[in-house]
C-alpha cells in the first residue's frame, strides 16, 4: 500500500512526520509524494494560531476528496486533533483515524487492523526517521510540551507538560542521523534551555551538547527556541568551549 503524508506547522511537527514515515516504511508500506496514487493519506496538523488552523482544516477537506478515487484511508494527526478532535470528527466524517502527538506511534497497528489483507513484508531495515530535509542537516527534537503557560500561548494545552527525551535516546538519534550523512543538527523543542530538569533534577542541555559534540561526523549544532531567562552559565561556557 502507498502512503502520502502532508506535514504542516513547525519543525517539531516535521520530526513527528518523519517518525511516522519510518514506522510505516518499516512495516511494509510504500511512501509516495503523489497523493493521487496513495491508498493512505495522512495530514499532520498544526493548531497554534488561527491561520495554521485554517490551513490544516483546508488540507483535511482537500484530501478528503481523494477518498472518491483511490484513497482508502484518511488519517489526521497533530496538534489540531489534540484540541478539536470531537468537533472535527463531526464536521469531517471522511476521516478514518485520528491521532495526536502522544499516540501516533500506534499508527501501523491501527492500519493493520483496518487492512489485514495488506501485501508486503515488514522491512528489516529500521531507522528512527525518514528525512525530509536536505541530506546534510536535520532537526533533533530533545523534548516535548511546555510548562511555561504563557497567557498568549496554547502549546501546553496541545502538547502537554514538558517532557525531556532521555539523553541516551537523543544521542542515539543523532548518531543514526550522522550515519545517514547528516553534518548539521538543529536542536528543537518548545523550549530547549530547561532540557533535562524533569529527568535529572537540573538543567542538562550543556551535558547533552558535549555528548553530541563527541559524534565525529557532526560539524555544526544550532540551538533553536532558547528561552532567554533560562540561559545559564554552564550552557554559555559549553558553547564557548565547543
Amino acid at each position: 500500500m502507498k502512503v502520502a503524508i502532508c506535514s504542516l506547522g513547525c519543525a517539531k511537527n516535521l520530526v513527528d512526520s518523519e517518525r511516522i514515515m519510518a514506522i510505516l516504511r518499516d512495516n511494509g508500506y510504500h511512501l509516495t509524494g503523489e497523493f493521487e496514487e496513495a491508498d493512505v493519506i495522512i495530514v499532520n496538523t498544526c493548531g497554534f494560531i488561527a491561520s495554521a488552523k485554517e490551513e490544516s482544516i483546508d488540507a483535511i477537506i482537500r484530501y478528503a476528496q481523494f477518498k472518491k478515487e483511490k484513497c482508502r484511508c484518511l488519517i489526521v494527526t497533530g496538534c489540531l486533533v489534540q484540541k478539536y478532535r470531537e468537533e472535527l470528527a463531526k464536521e469531517i466524517p471522511e476521516v478514518d483515524l485520528w491521532f495526536t502527538s502522544l499516540n501516533f506511534e500506534t499508527i501501523a497497528e491501527r492500519l493493520s487492523e483496518m487492512f489485514p489483507w495488506r501485501e508486503g513484508e515488514a522491512n528489516c531495515y529500521s531507522a528512527r526517521r525518514v528525512l525530509t530535509t536536505p541530506s546534510h542537516w536535520a532537526y533533533l527534537k530533545i523534548a516535548e510540551g511546555c510548562d511555561k503557560r504563557c497567557s498568549y500561548c496554547i502549546i501546553p494545552k496541545l502538547r502537554g507538560r514538558y517532557r525531556s527525551v532521555p539523553m541516551e535516546d537523543v544521542v542515539a538519534d543523532a548518531k543514526a542521523l550522522a550515519a545517514q550523512g547528516v553534518k548539521e543538527l538543529n536542536i528543537v523543542a518548545q523550549e530547549i534551555t530547561v532540557y533535562g530538569k524533569d529527568l535529572y533534577g537540573e538543567k542538562s542541555l550543556h551535558i547533552l551538547l558535549k555528548k553530541l559534540c563527541e559524534i565525529p561526523e557532526i560539524r555544526w549544532i544550532r540551538l533553536l527556541y532558547c528561552y532567554p531567562e533560562e540561559i545559564y552559565g554552564e550552557l554559555i561556557q559549553t558553547m564557548k568551549a565547543e
